[in-house]
């Protein structure tokens, strides 16, 4: 068994999450790899080491001393080494990192190095060997990731060691250029590693107990979701839900490796676990209903025509929207008319000139808007296959006086998309969940 360990912000914050993540990866010798990420906040006034640097290069860029910034992230990092008894001599890093400090310093690099200093302290402490990212994370000046020679580089490492600590967030160009990631990077670091060395599990450590089927925010405690699909995540992440991001997981989904979500400071809860097909949780056979998360902000263009079967100005619409750049989420026909969902973001400032362009290339019958719709997903398995579901759905939304201005239903049977009011939004969610989860 081999376990590839990730460690998000909020796990390495202070000297006390390091021996979290310390009894953690003691207590099964299979999590070997281990993918850490920049100290975070150690609470709500608290700064992340990250936010910090990119300030300091702010500072630089417009000619102003960042000492004080700098300063505070070096007592950070001095003090998580000393509250753990910790030999490394992180000031010499620091001072040639002070000593680079100027406005032509690759803001990339410098970024990076709370990955790379937090994770120098981590190997320390676990007795691990370090690995640089800019030694096995490689990607292409197109920002594609170079899967064979990441393979390569971290299982010769491993291969020699009893365990390894790799920086996350951060690669390296074919010019030897530090390159950082988009913002949760290190979650891609952690499943491309996952997927070099054809883990048996890739663990993504946080501070939360896996998934929920809700957003807490709207719903009080809702259950948390102890087994997903790679499908399921993806279509709720889509709607919105705060979850993984797609280039996040799909290393290990290409190749088939769950994906454990846990939390560092409740390692005794099993957390989430995702899963290219589900079945493996006895708990969740008899569930349908996986999770709810919704948008706000949509409108809903509706053409009318006598359109006679042909696709002609349906495929006129689509043309329109994609020189104005604007993805049609849902569509829904009619007999002589046809309905486009439409983010209010995406069209911004050009809906009266996309409904001129319509007119003038379709000669419609009518064009009309609704304005400020939200789509609300309930997301589940094969739901189609579930006699009544629809029924239910729509007989509990009618009951709380909600009223359903579209519905979409994906071919994947994957999930049931609802229009509402932006004002019914959250009463919307909260009715869903409670009908199907509470």
């Amino acid at each position: 068994m081999l376990k590839v360990a990730k460690f998000g912000g909020s796990s390495v914050a202070s000297a006390a999450q390091f021996r979290k993540v310390r009894d953690i990866i003691l207590s099964d010798p299979s999590r070997r790899l281990v993918v850490v990420s920049a100290a975070g906040k150690r609470d709500s006034k608290d700064h992340k080491i990250t936010d910090l640097l990119y300030l300091c290069h702010a500072h630089l860029t417009y000619g102003v001393s960042c000492d004080e910034i700098f300063d505070k992230i070096s007592s950070r990092f001095i003090e998580i080494r000393d509250e753990l008894g910790l030999s490394f001599r992180i000031e010499d890093e620091l001072d040639a990192l002070r000593a680079r400090l100027n406005k032509d310093f690759s803001v990339d690099e410098l970024v990076s190095r709370g990955e790379y200093l937090t994770s120098r302290l981590m190997a320390e402490y676990l007795d691990y060997s370090f690995l640089d990212a800019s030694k096995c994370i490689f990607m292409d000046y197109d920002g594609r990731f170079l899967p064979e020679k990441i393979s390569k580089a971290v299982n010769e490492v491993l291969n020699e060691e009893k365990g390894v600590v790799i920086p996350g967030f951060y690669g390296v160009l074919p010019s030897g250029k530090i390159k950082v990631m988009s913002r949760g990077g290190s979650d891609i670091t952690g499943s491309l590693v996952a997927a070099a060395c054809n883990a048996d599990l890739y663990e993504n450590w946080t501070d939360v107990s896996g998934i929920l089927m809700a957003d807490p925010r709207i719903v009080d405690n809702p259950s948390p979701i102890s087994e997903i699909t790679f499908a399921e995540l993806r279509e709720l992440a889509y709607m919105g839900a705060s979850v993984l991001h797609e280039d996040s997981v799909a290393p290990v989904k290409e190749i088939g490796i769950p994906l454990n979500i846990r939390n560092t400071n409740d390692p005794s809860h099993p957390g989430t676990m995702i899963v290219d097909k589900a079945g493996g949780n006895e708990a969740d056979q008899d569930r349908f209903i996986t999770g709810i998360s919704g948008k706000r902000n949509f409108i809903i263009l509706t053409v009318s025509k006598r359109i006679n079967g042909s696709n002609e100005t349906l495929r006129d619409v689509l043309e329109i929207l994609d020189r104005h750049k604007v993805h049609a989420e849902h569509i829904s026909m009619g007999i002589d008319q046809f309905a486009l969902v439409l983010s209010q973001t995406s069209i911004g400032d050009a809906l009266y000139e996309i409904i001129g362009d319509i007119r003038a290339k379709c000669s419609p019958d009518d064009v009309s808007v609704q304005d400020n719709i939200a789509l609300v997903a309930a997301v589940g398995r094969k739901m189609i296959f579930r006699p009544g579901i629809s029924g239910k759905l729509f007989n509990a939304l009618g009951k709380e006086g909600i009223n359903i201005r579209t519905i979409a239903q994906g071919s994947d049977e994957l999930a049931i998309i609802v229009g509402v009011d932006n004002s019914q939004f959250e009463t919307t969610i909260r009715v869903l969940y409670h009908s199907f989860a509470g």
